[in-house]
C-alpha cells in the first residue's frame, strides 16, 4: 500500500530521525527539500540549471521550483513519500495538495511531531554527530562509549552545527511558530493530523507513528 505523509514539527523534533527508519523499515522517499536542492544543482537537467542559476546569486529558491522538483519526485514512482521540511507555509501547503490532486496521489497523514521547547533546546544544544557516517550522539543522553571516537565507524570527526546553540535555535523556533505551526490548524480541519510526542523515546516515537500510518 502507497502512503504519502508530513513531518511537521520545529527543528530539532525528530523528523529526520524517523523519516530514514521509514525510508529502512517501509521502502518510503524521504523528500526533503534541501537534499533535493543539491541533488538538482549537480543534476545538469533544465530544472537543475534553474536551481543553481538562483543559488549562485545568493538568491532564495521559489515555492514553484521546489514544487517542481517535488513534480519530478513524485513522477519517479515509490511505495511512498515522506515531506520533510516542506511545506512550511499556508501557500506551499495549497501548492502541494494542487500537485498532488494534478498527480492523481492523496496525502494520507501528517503527522505533528510536538515537544516542550525548553527540553527542546537541552536536546539540540547537546546534539553532536559523526562527520563520517552520520551517527547521532548527545552530551547527556547519548555520548559515545569512547569520547571523541564514533561508536559505528570509529572515526574522530565528531562534529556539532554551527546553528546548534540557544540562541540560532530559538531564532529558528521563532521562525517556525511563525510561519509552519499554522499547518498544524490547517491540516486538522482536513482530518489529516495525529499529534505524537516527538521528546519521547526513539522506538516508541516510531511505534506511535507507524500505528498513525497502519490506520491511514
Amino acid at each position: 500500500m502507497t502512503i504519502n505523509i508530513i513531518l511537521l514539527g520545529p527543528p530539532g523534533a525528530g523528523k529526520g530521525t524517523q523519516a530514514r527508519r521509514l525510508v529502512d523499515e517501509r521502502g518510503m522517499v524521504q523528500l526533503s527539500t534541501g537534499d533535493m536542492l543539491r541533488e538538482a544543482r549537480t543534476s545538469g537537467t533544465e530544472m537543475g540549471q534553474r536551481v543553481a542559476e538562483v543559488m549562485d546569486r545568493g538568491e532564495l529558491v521559489t515555492d514553484e521550483i521546489v514544487i517542481g522538483l517535488i513534480r519530478e519526485k513524485l513522477a519517479e514512482g515509490a511505495k511512498g513519500f515522506i515531506f520533510d521540511g516542506f511545506p512550511r507555509t499556508l501557500a506551499q501547503a495549497d501548492a502541494l495538495g494542487a500537485l498532488l490532486d494534478e498527480t492523481g496521489m492523496t496525502l494520507d497523514a501528517v503527522i505533528e511531531m510536538r515537544v516542550d521547547d525548553e527540553a527542546l533546546v537541552r536536546r539540540i544544544t547537546g546534539r553532536f554527530t559523526c562527520g563520517n557516517c552520520g551517527e547521532v550522539y548527545h552530551d547527556e543522553t547519548r555520548p559515545p562509549a569512547k569520547e571523541g571516537v564514533c561508536d559505528v565507524c570509529g572515526s574522530t570527526d565528531l562534529r556539532r552545527r554551527a546553528d546548534d546553540n540557544e540562541e540560532s535555535l530559538k531564532t529558528r523556533l521563532l521562525e517556525y511558530y511563525k510561519k509552519t505551526s499554522p499547518l498544524i490548524g490547517y491540516y486538522y480541519a482536513k482530518d489529516k493530523l495525529t499529534s505524537v510526542d516527538g521528546l519521547a523515546e526513539i522506538d516508541e516515537v516510531a511505534q506511535r507513528i507507524s500505528a498513525a500510518l497502519d490506520g491511514a
